[in-house]
């Protein structure tokens, strides 16, 4: 437990740091703008290509995959007919609600915890975790947010428009494509890649610090974003490890990444996508707030269940 306690110190002490600075008036808004801007878009992409071009696609695992995948839509569903048929949500807010508690922040926590953790070997499952999350699950939440506001013809251009432009999801298939060359990095470009990837991840948990730091939550949202906070930390990551392990019986570095990486909190990009719908977004906003407050607590003892 101290070793695992040692390894997610770092990674949320960062964050600690960008939610004083932001509090104190240390760190003025602008400038965590622009450390979001480059983080997401040049820092966390370079590290994220040169982890996967630099790996084998023999590497990856489909079934893993496909078992991530099978645990976030499990939850998705069950959080779904919770929101829908127990509480009386509209299908807009249910499909928020889900999609919350099923789609994490992999890329902006991702990357410094599988380093952390696995070193580059964790590339592999983080790629497969995040085209899974964003392409097929936040898709499907999308569309069900669209009912909103009616706007199911608009959805699927949505879509496409923001996964094409996500600078990670770019990423991680520009480094597919070049690790099924064969080729290896020029050392320069390797050198080059190397350095501004290592910014990726203090400066992306420092900004994420500065942005929890900000957010608000009202008592009416409280108990709504505890549930899908809980959903999230502790359904995903334990219904993880059951699809991962007893039932497909992967290796052990599948099954304890699986966990890891389903353990991370709400995603801030539901958020926008349920802004842009009007679909319960003040819930989801209070939801990825509260799950990333619990995770500095609950993504060391997942780690510490997971690992042997």
């Amino acid at each position: 437990m101290s070793e695992v306690v040692g390894l997610t110190l770092p990674i949320f002490g960062v964050m600690a740091l960008g939610w004083t600075a932001t509090r104190t008036g240390l760190l003025p808004a602008a400038a965590l703008d622009a450390l979001s801007a480059f983080a997401f878009r040049f820092a966390l992409p370079a590290l994220v290509f040169r982890l996967v071009g630099g790996r084998p696609l023999s590497s990856l695992d489909p079934a893993f995959c496909g078992g991530y995948l099978l645990a976030g839509s499990v939850v998705f569903a069950l959080v779904f007919a919770v929101a829908r048929f127990l509480r009386r949500a509209p299908v807009a807010a249910a499909g928020a609600r889900s999609t919350a508690a099923s789609v994490g922040n992999l890329g902006f926590l991702g990357p410094p915890l599988v380093v952390a953790f696995f070193g580059e070997r964790g590339a592999g499952p983080l790629a497969m975790a995040i085209l899974a999350e964003i392409t097929v699950v936040l898709s499907v939440g999308a569309v069900l947010m669209s009912t909103a506001r009616s706007e199911r013809a608009g959805t699927a251009a949505l879509l496409v428009r923001g996964t094409v432009q996500n600078p990670v999801v770019v990423a991680i298939l520009l480094g597919g494509a070049f690790a099924a060359t064969g080729a290896a990095l020029p050392a320069p470009a390797d050198d080059f890649l190397g350095f501004l990837g290592a910014a990726a991840g203090p400066t992306a948990l420092f900004a994420l610090g500065g942005a929890l730091a900000a957010q608000r939550i009202g008592r009416g949202t409280v108990a709504v974003a505890a549930g899908v906070a809980a959903a999230k930390l502790v359904a995903h990551p334990a219904l993880a490890w059951w699809v991962l392990g007893p039932l497909l019986r992967l290796e052990p570095f599948w099954v304890q990444s699986g966990v890891l990486l389903a353990a991370l909190p709400t995603a801030g990009n539901v958020y926008l996508v349920a802004q842009h719908y009007r679909a319960d977004a003040d819930q989801v906003s209070a939801a990825a707030l509260v799950s990333t407050v619990a995770s500095i607590a609950t993504v060391p003892l997942a780690a510490a269940w997971a690992l042997p």
